[in-house]
């Protein structure tokens, strides 16, 4: 049988503060913190994973929190929009959520028949809710503030803004297995018929768009997901096929990782589901202590004394 790309694994973005990140995420979202650990090549700096309860692949947005870093700017060659499905007849109850904590929301325009509220988070992160067409089966993490009748429940979609569209939605189509499911302007969706969820691609074509800026505010990597090693490693000689440079595996403890840069400019990774979030933390307790990847573990009073305490 052949292997199937299973939708998103993760999406990573940069943000400035990690105090401000934190509140935001975990108590105005309501996400669960799933790990707490640092980047692997700035072990001075965190690396934030937020998720459902087990981290489930297609709920997890990680950041890298640099302090300092400046703000950045969306643009072409990045992805420029991260939507989360949520329950039909929700988003009243968001904008006062959003209302009471001062988060910048607008009404957004029906798109491709599903409702969605635009938000930011406090580095100016694009982010959507969407009420999806088809109801989201997902058991969501819910917080004292945040139920289950409005909680979110993983991914709904990315938005890739790019000069022209035809060698990003290649890669996709021919490589990953999406299909071309409908276009509204300039605006295509792909998706995927191997998963319910979190399987949606949108490619907005930009020619006059100006190149993004990556900084605080912006995304950093789109990860796609497959089940193990031995898929990975297929879908790796796909991409070379296809003519793009792709790393080896490189091991992030909780999955393993290949990257390559699409030719729109967005840098696409393939991640296992294997080994998950629970190989060094039990479920209840995920996110609760720093962990370190062991080649830090040595330095680990050093590091904790540069990282900024998160209460």
């Amino acid at each position: 049988m052949e292997k199937q790309i299973l939708g998103l694994h993760h999406i990573t973005a940069i943000a400035a503060d990690a105090q401000k990140n934190y509140d935001f995420y975990t108590k105005v979202l309501g996400l669960r913190m799933v790990k707490k650990t640092v980047n692997f090549d700035d072990p001075g700096t965190y690396h934030f994973y937020y998720g459902n309860e087990h981290g489930t692949p297609g709920t997890i947005l990680t950041f890298f929190p640099w302090k300092n870093i400046g703000q950045g700017k969306s643009g072409t060659g990045m992805a420029t929009e991260i939507a989360y499905a949520v329950p039909s007849g929700s988003l009243d109850a968001w904008k006062e959520r959003f209302s009471r904590h001062n988060v910048a929301f607008s009404e957004t325009a029906p798109r491709f028949g599903e409702t969605g509220l635009s938000f930011t988070d406090p580095d100016g992160l694009q982010l959507q809710l969407v009420i999806p067409a088809a109801e989201d089966a997902r058991i969501p993490w819910e917080t004292a503030e945040v139920k289950a009748d409005m909680a979110t429940k993983g991914f709904h979609s990315t938005t890739l803004s790019l000069k022209q569209i035809d060698a990003t939605a290649k890669v996709l189509t021919d490589i990953f297995g999406y299909r071309l499911q409908s276009q509204e302007g300039n605006r295509y969706r792909f998706v995927t018929d191997a998963v319910a969820n979190a399987g949606t691609i949108d490619l907005l074509e930009l020619p006059d768009g100006a190149p993004g800026k990556q900084a605080a505010g912006t995304n950093h990597h789109v990860a796609f997901r497959v089940a193990n090693n031995a898929d990975q490693m297929e879908y790796r000689e796909k991409v070379l096929a296809g003519g793009l440079q792709i790393t080896p595996q490189i091991d992030r403890d909780y999955f393993y990782s290949l990257y390559f840069r699409e030719p729109g400019g967005v840098l696409f990774e393939i991640a296992t589901d294997n080994p998950g979030f629970t190989v060094d933390e039990p479920l209840d307790q995920l996110g609760t202590n720093l962990k370190l990847p062991k080649q830090y573990e040595q330095y680990r009073a050093a590091i904790e004394r540069e990282l900024p305490v998160i209460k």
